[in-house]
């Protein structure tokens, strides 16, 4: 699946190993609290690292996997927003392509309590206090807001403002912050249709089952550029209270690997590359009308 604004493949990930800052406490934009790594020499080398499989760096992420954030449903391809920040950070963490193995995670479980069969897992999973109970997150790779998909046409296709979404009959994932948005910020009149698999929301839109879709914002130009014709982004909108949602990459609750992890996204961060990617593969997303 292709949408027509995506550009080339990334070229090859420099691997280099990362080099760890002395450990501090900090506090990430999406307010969840972050650790710096230790030193390099101390628990950040990759023959040091403590891994699901010694040798080899297991990410976890859902099937399929869809585009903007994967490309060709092949997570592993190290293209699409979310293949290239993982192969990234596998890279500063000294990981070559060979030495990544990539394993299926159903969204809703890489959160849940109980042990994880990946080291860490990317899947637009945003960092939320509840979630924090169960898991452990890296600091936030990406900054995201929610937006409203409507068939062209519709009467709720010329929405200004989230009021104007309130009487639309809305479709949602389960377990999503797309559905804590539409509680939160919409407050429709009518309950949600929530879906166990977006693909599932997806489609009641196609059918028109649902008046308005909500997503993340870079899901919602995949979908009126490939999933749903004749579909339109009525506008974006943040959360109620103000605050920035994050996705961060999760772990098994204690992990060690957090902090080295942490310390690979910084320094992805600090070189502009981490913004290159987003650029790359998301840069179309910025143009949608916000909602208030």
């Amino acid at each position: 699946m292709l949408r027509p604004w995506m550009p080339p493949a990334l070229g090859a990930l420099a691997m280099v190993v990362v080099a760890c800052a002395p450990a501090s406490d900090t506090t990430s934009a999406s307010g969840a609290p972050t650790t710096a790594a230790p030193s390099a020499s101390a628990t950040c080398g990759k023959d040091q690292l403590k891994l699901l499989k010694p040798g080899t760096l297991t990410i976890g992420t859902d099937k399929p996997a869809y585009e903007p954030w994967f490309k060709d449903d092949k997570p592993s391809n190290g293209e699409g927003f979310e293949g290239a920040v993982a192969a990234a950070v596998a890279g500063k963490l000294g990981f070559a392509q060979n030495e990544v193995t990539w394993t299926v995670a159903p969204f809703n479980s890489a959160f849940a309590p109980g042990q994880k069969q990946f080291d860490f897992d990317i899947n637009q999973v945003s960092i939320t206090p509840a979630r924090q109970k169960a898991v452990d997150f890296s600091e936030g790779y990406y900054t995201v807001k929610q937006a409203a998909v409507a068939l062209n046409g519709s009467k709720f296709a010329s929405a200004a403002s989230l009021a104007d979404l309130k009487d639309a009959k809305i479709g949602v994932q389960v377990g999503t912050t797309s559905l804590t948005a539409v509680k939160n910020s919409i407050a429709p009149s009518a309950q949600p249709n929530v879906y166990n698999e977006q693909i599932d929301a997806v489609n009641a839109l196609k059918n028109k089952q649902v008046d308005v879709l909500v997503v993340d914002l870079p899901t919602a130009f995949y979908v009126t550029a490939a999933q749903v014709d004749g579909s339109k982004i009525v506008g974006q909108f943040g959360s109620a209270d103000g605050t920035a949602e994050q996705f961060g990459l999760v772990f098994q609750k204690g992990s060690p690997l957090v902090s080295c992890v942490n310390a690979a996204i910084g320094a992805l961060r600090s070189s502009g590359e981490l913004a290159n990617i987003e650029t790359r593969w998301l840069g179309s997303a910025a143009g949608a009308p916000e909602l208030k």
